[in-house]
């Protein structure tokens, strides 16, 4: 199992990073780049949640 440090593809950083600010903006939440300690796991959750749902929609459309 990769560790922290290592990531299986490393070319997918910089397109997660940006999925990630486009959700974040989307769900009102105010990310900067780099380290973002100061917002509350209520906020980082609905990132997260709303990453992964939009993950299964676009799934589940490649499904048909």
């Amino acid at each position: 199992m990769a560790s922290n440090k290592q990531h299986v593809v490393p070319e997918a950083r910089d397109a997660l990073d940006r999925f990630k600010m486009e959700t974040a903006n989307e769900v009102g939440v105010s990310l900067k780049a780099g380290y973002n300690g100061d917002i509350t796991a209520k906020q980082a959750g609905s990132i997260g949640g709303q990453m992964v749902k939009k993950m299964i929609e676009a799934y589940e459309r490649g499904l048909k």
